[in-house]
C-alpha cells in the first residue's frame, strides 16, 4: 500500500479556515469517493462551509488553484485522477498538474493539498478512492494535509507573546 508510513495529522481549531475543494470530473465513481472523502474530512475538522467546484478534468486544476488562492482561501485542495493510457499523454498531464499545483503552492503561500491520483489501472484508482473496500481515502488525506499546513503557516504568522 502506497500510504504506508504516513503520518497521523491531528488539526485543532481550524473551524475558521476558508477552504476550497476542486475536483475534476473525470472518472465519475473515484471521484465521487475523492469528494465525498474531502467533504467527511472538512466536517470532522468543524469547517462546514468549503467552497466546491468541479472543473472538467486534472489539467484544469493549477489554473482554478490560483485564482482561488489570491482570493482570500487559507487552503486549497485539488482532487483529480488520471489513469494511464497507450500514448504519453499521462505522462504529460501528470507532470504539468503536479508542477502546477506545487508552483501555486509555492509562489502563493497557501497549501495546496494534492489529491490527484495517478495511476496505472482503474483498479488503482478505486482503491485509493475512499470508497467501501478501498484500502486508502486519498481525499480525506488531502485535506487533512492542506488544512494542517495552513495552521502551521498561521502559527508563524501569528506575533509571538
Amino acid at each position: 500500500m502506497s500510504g504506508k508510513g504516513a503520518p497521523e495529522l491531528s488539526v485543532k481549531n481550524c473551524q475558521d479556515l476558508r477552504v476550497a475543494v476542486i475536483a475534476a470530473q473525470w472518472h465519475e465513481k473515484v471521484m465521487d469517493g475523492l469528494v465525498d472523502g474531502s467533504l467527511r474530512a472538512l466536517h470532522e475538522l468543524g469547517i462546514d462551509e468549503p467552497t466546491l467546484l468541479r472543473v472538467p478534468g486534472s489539467w484544469e486544476l493549477p489554473v482554478v488553484a490560483k485564482v482561488l488562492a489570491g482570493r482570500g482561501y487559507d487552503a486549497i485542495v485539488a482532487l483529480g485522477v488520471v489513469i494511464r493510457g497507450g500514448t504519453p499523454h499521462f505522462d504529460y498531464v501528470c507532470q504539468g498538474v503536479t508542477q502546477g499545483l506545487a508552483r501555486v503552492s509555492a509562489d502563493t503561500g497557501v497549501p495546496v493539498g494534492f489529491g490527484v491520483l495517478t495511476c496505472d489501472t482503474e483498479e488503482q484508482a478505486l482503491d485509493r478512492a475512499g470508497l467501501e473496500g478501498s484500502a486508502e481515502d486519498k481525499g480525506h488525506e488531502a485535506v487533512t494535509a492542506a488544512v494542517s499546513t495552513a495552521m502551521t503557516l498561521r502559527s508563524v504568522s501569528e506575533p509571538w507573546h
